[in-house]
């Protein structure tokens, strides 16, 4: 079973949108691998996908500027 995200925003999000990590992947449009590398912290996201994985689980705030939320 994939990792629950690292960051407590994401992963409140998840929870909340019911997605599966396939799901968000199909979303966004990339590997579901790179989307748990990306949740679990394992990988650094780039902008864009960070911006698409946001929009899939309808998070509209800004994520704070920390570690967690680092994009390439």
């Amino acid at each position: 079973m994939p990792p629950n995200p690292q960051c407590a925003a994401l992963a409140a999000a998840k929870n909340k949108s019911g997605l599966s990590y396939t799901q968000i992947a199909q979303k966004v449009g990339c590997p579901e691998q790179r989307i748990i590398d990306i949740c679990a912290g394992n990988v650094v996201a780039t902008q864009a996908e960070f911006q698409a994985i946001t929009v899939a689980l309808g998070i509209q705030d800004r994520a704070p500027n920390v570690d967690a939320h680092k994009t390439a």
